[in-house]
């Protein structure tokens, strides 16, 4: 069984990395709305499997792929690729801002405390788990595949293949202009501000609302593009899968220490990669056991996660 391991070892790494960065994407989505709110966004986890269910509805219903077309390569692919990202991205995103003004909005005014926000998140994870179960009849859903998943190159005797080079480059940039764009635009700044001291940032003329909604909104898109990546990678979704990867990019956004977006990256790359190696040994049916031990683990010996302490002094 070891030496099995070592053999595969780069190329488990290759496929626990593209994983991981979908967890990386889906934990964004719960960090930064809780680094604003000090709230869990539960919803969020339907938000992703709406985005995948988008970007089902654009290959085979915008671009007519079926399970027998001849793959699109050349530009076309990547126009193909690319619009399907960016629908996923903005449905997700466009319905977590719709989430926040319907379900949160008027709680946060009255300041109703934490349990009340937290029942509304489940329900609406509800509603929408629900609504995609009734207009799919509970069966999951194959997404037909637009490209040729081929190997472009050779890794210490392991093979890179195309869409996992995608998710992780694609994935990659995507973090890369999230911190940039919290560090270094007037609305990162504003967010930053509300997520230290919203009275104070209210003060100085920050509108809280129209920060929260942003927050939300930028949430949605990184989440939409891990359903689209996830779909990209495993070819199929369902109206509970939201249930299954929601869990597993919480718990890796608790292993970074939720409010933390370095957090999130870390928690993300080590779920991921902790998860690929824990179902060669164990098998693929112990994954979400996996997922649960280790967030067990995390709350039990190192409750704030790796970065913690940092998120003490800045949520976000």
């Amino acid at each position: 069984m070891i030496g099995n391991f070592l053999d595969q070892f780069w190329s488990l790494t290759f496929g626990g990395l593209s994983l991981g960065f979908i967890y990386i994407l889906i934990a964004l989505g719960y960090t930064l709305v809780y680094g604003v709110l000090r709230m869990i966004n539960f919803a969020n986890s339907e938000i992703f499997m709406v985005g995948t269910f988008a970007t089902v509805i654009v290959i085979r219903d915008v671009f007519h792929f079926t399970q027998s077309s001849e793959y699109a390569t050349g530009l076309r692919l990547w126009f193909i690729l690319a619009t399907a990202l960016v629908i996923s991205m903005l449905v997700s995103g466009l319905l977590s801002v719709v989430v926040e003004v319907v379900a949160y909005r008027r709680l946060r005014r009255k300041n109703s405390g934490i349990l009340a926000p937290l029942i509304s998140a489940i329900g609406v994870s509800m509603v929408l788990a629900e609504t995609v179960r009734i207009m799919t009849d509970s069966r999951p859903v194959a997404a037909p595949r637009a490209m040729d998943k081929t190997f472009i190159g050779q890794f210490f005797d392991a093979g890179v293949r195309l869409d996992n080079t995608i998710i992780v480059i694609a994935a990659l940039l995507l973090f890369i202009a999230l911190t940039t764009f919290i560090n270094k635009t007037r609305m990162g700044k504003a967010i930053r501000a509300v997520s230290m001291n919203a009275n104070a940032a209210r003060l100085m003329g920050i509108n809280i609302d129209g920060v929260i909604s942003a927050t939300f909104l930028i949430g949605g898109l990184m989440t939409g593009a891990a359903g689209f990546f996830y779909v990209l990678k495993y070819e199929n979704t369902a109206s509970n899968i939201g249930f299954e990867l929601g869990i597993a990019a919480f718990t890796a956004a608790i292993l970074g220490g939720i409010g933390n977006i370095k957090g999130a990256f870390f928690g993300g790359l080590a779920l991921g990669l902790l998860e690929t190696y824990a179902s060669f040994f164990l098998g693929t049916q112990w994954k979400a056991v996996t997922v649960f031990v280790v967030l067990v683990l995390v709350l039990y010996t190192r409750p704030n996660g790796i970065f913690g302490e940092s998120m003490q002094q800045s949520r976000v």
